[in-house]
């Protein structure tokens, strides 16, 4: 039987953080070393320049900074492959084809869409690139027959979307295109961590985020310095936990095992959270337990990094092989597209 495809990436717009750790690196390790799916992973340059065009520097040194962090957790090109949006060209040909199967008004409805402008201030000045983004998104996922493509709650939006389009296009040209569906994280402190300050998002504009890339040091004092309950002042007060950025991020990070490696006083989170509740245990204490989980999970991740950063040939050409590799299966899709509109004029009909 096929393995289920994945299709996953990122916006190259800055060094990845926690808040991607948790909400999709973490779960691409687990289903690349399940051996049960075949995983593409990709670094999606074009679709970070259509909010950032008048700055392409940023993003072509974030590309390498991306890379660095999918080797630095772990994402094998043995296992996984690992491309770059811009090297594949069918990409963008998939685009205009299904630009021609949504309307403006339907893209404006896209909840995620009108966050995003909402939140860069675009208002009436948005880049056409930006505003039909989710469109080049459905190219990405189709291009690779996509089964599964890992999201967080807001990204459903973008999903639904691509959902149409697939369902647009079969009925117009036939049965070609494969419908996604989206694959949540389980625990829903991992979907949207807060950043350091509270904040709802982690968000690298804000700079509230805890990069993989950090230093123990850098991580140690963005920890101590993390947002928690204002009423608790003293150790003795009663303590709230939720809307508490340190227990989010102890719900999204911590394991029993972290409890007898680190504070073998209490068995499991739930004990911590009902001490801090009635009183008598510091945000202190309660922020060295975080960073000595936390710091469990960076160091690894800093090390690989590390050896990929004095190798970069390796990394480039892993991009470059895995940009081939990915072509090939784009090509093939898009290839179809164009034989079911009837864009082949000059193609023999027994090849």
């Amino acid at each position: 039987m096929d393995k289920k495809v994945i299709l996953t990436g990122d916006r190259p717009t800055g060094k990845l953080h926690l808040g991607h750790y948790v909400g999709s690196l973490k779960t691409r390790l687990s289903l690349q070393e399940s051996g049960d799916y075949q995983i593409y992973v990709f670094i999606a340059d074009l679709q970070a320049l259509t909010d950032n065009a008048r700055n392409p520097e940023k993003i072509r040194k974030s590309l390498i900074e991306v890379a660095l962090d999918y080797l630095g957790v772990g994402l094998d090109p043995k296992k996984t492959t690992i491309f770059v949006q811009s090297q594949i060209p069918e990409l963008t040909e998939l685009t205009v084809h299904y630009l021609n199967l949504v309307t403006l008004a339907r893209l404006k409805r896209n909840p995620t869409i009108k966050t995003e402008i909402k939140e860069r201030g675009f208002n009436d000045a948005v880049p056409v690139g930006f505003l039909t983004y989710p469109i080049s998104q459905a190219a990405d996922i189709t291009a690779f027959k996509a089964d599964l493509v890992p999201v967080g709650e807001d990204q459903l939006p973008l999903i639904e979307q691509c959902r149409e389009i697939v369902h647009t296009f079969n009925q117009i040209y036939g049965d070609i295109l494969k419908e996604p569906q989206a694959m949540i994280p389980d625990n829903k402190a991992c979907m949207r961590l807060p950043g350091i300050d509270g904040k709802a998002k982690m968000s690298k504009s804000l700079g509230n985020c805890i990069y993989l890339s950090d230093d123990s040091e850098t991580v140690r004092k963005k920890v101590m310095s993390m947002y928690t309950d204002p009423a608790h002042i003293r150790v003795e007060d009663p303590g709230n936990v939720k809307d508490n950025t340190v227990f989010t991020y102890l719900d999204a990070f911590v394991g029993e095992e972290d409890f007898e490696k680190y504070l073998p006083e209490y068995k499991n989170l739930d004990e911590l959270k009902k001490h801090y509740e009635r009183g008598g245990l510091g945000d202190v204490k309660v922020k060295k337990f975080l960073y000595q989980v936390i710091e469990g999970i960076l160091q690894p991740i800093r090390e690989r990094r590390k050896y990929y950063e004095e190798h970069l040939d390796i990394v480039y050409k892993m991009l470059e092989e895995g940009s081939k590799k990915a072509r090939v299966e784009a090509q093939d899709t898009l290839n179809k597209v164009r034989d079911a509109i009837g864009l082949n004029y000059f193609q023999k009909k027994d090849e």
